[in-house]
């Protein structure tokens, strides 16, 4: 009997986390699908079991809640399903300046974007090396490789604790066939600009700075396929990371000061 593969995806409602579930599906994974929005989930799960005759199962949880990986880790460990691919995308942005915001907005971010990330990889991770294969993306972003920005100020520290931690990992797996992958897409097309409130100001960038969520993840995929520990996605975005890198860094800080208020919201 054949055993199809199962992918983990948080945030898989919408934008890059939907893609990653629409691709996976297509590639013959199952799927265990997670996000706040429940009926998002069971709109995405009624389509991609038509499309693709997969199955997939909805876990609704807020990975705010400090107790919403362990509950994940548990109940698929309850059913019996075998995790082989984890997404770790649930993410948004926090606009505003630090001392303004409230600590308890800021204790659920690094919940979401820290805690969750390094908890579902420390749960899942240890069945995929005892199997002798598995797959982890952590997506990141172009923001983690360039100096921090007014406003939003965790964010890029986020993103680079990702693309850190994924490169620590693909270093401790070398030479398994489990991969670690951070891939860092630069301005996506999805709900992440309406959310934080920038839509406005990005929607003033180049149409060059852009790439669509289905563009984004087919090179991701690829990216974790061939074991990249970070891969930054579009030309432009690895143009600019490399660029940045041979500055110095008060002065790629000063040009990112002075860029910020293009696609921050002010303070």
């Amino acid at each position: 009997m054949i055993t199809k593969k199962t992918a983990l995806i948080t945030g898989a409602s919408a934008g890059i986390g939907r893609a990653y579930a629409e691709q996976l599906a297509a590639l013959g994974y199952d799927l265990v699908v997670t996000a706040r929005r429940e009926e998002r989930l069971r709109e995405l799960a009624t389509t991609l079991s038509d499309r693709h005759r997969t199955h997939v199962r909805i876990l609704a949880c807020d990975l705010a809640d400090p107790g919403s990986p362990a509950h994940l880790f548990e109940q698929t460990h309850r059913e019996g399903i075998a995790i082989d691919y984890l997404v770790n995308n649930a993410g948004y942005g926090l606009p505003g300046a630090y001392a303004v915001t409230r600590w308890q907005d800021q204790r659920d971010f690094l919940n979401v974007m820290v805690h969750a990330v390094a908890e579902l990889t420390h749960r899942f991770l240890p069945p995929m090396v005892e199997r002798g294969q598995g797959r982890i993306v952590n997506v990141a972003s172009l923001a983690g490789l360039l100096p921090g920005s007014r406003g939003n100020t965790l964010y890029s520290a986020v993103k680079a604790f990702m693309i850190k931690m994924s490169e620590s990992l693909a270093l401790e797996l070398a030479g398994s066939d489990v991969n670690v992958t951070a891939v860092c897409p630069g301005f996506t097309y999805s709900e992440f600009h309406d959310v934080s409130g920038t839509r406005d100001k990005v929607s003033k960038l180049p149409k060059m700075m852009w790439m669509g969520a289905d563009e984004v993840v087919r090179e991701s995929i690829a990216a974790a396929e061939r074991g990249d520990a970070v891969f930054v996605n579009g030309r432009v975005n690895r143009a600019l990371s490399s660029f940045v890198r041979l500055l110095p860094p008060s002065v790629a800080l000063g040009m990112m000061g002075r860029s910020s208020s293009r696609f921050r919201r002010d303070p």
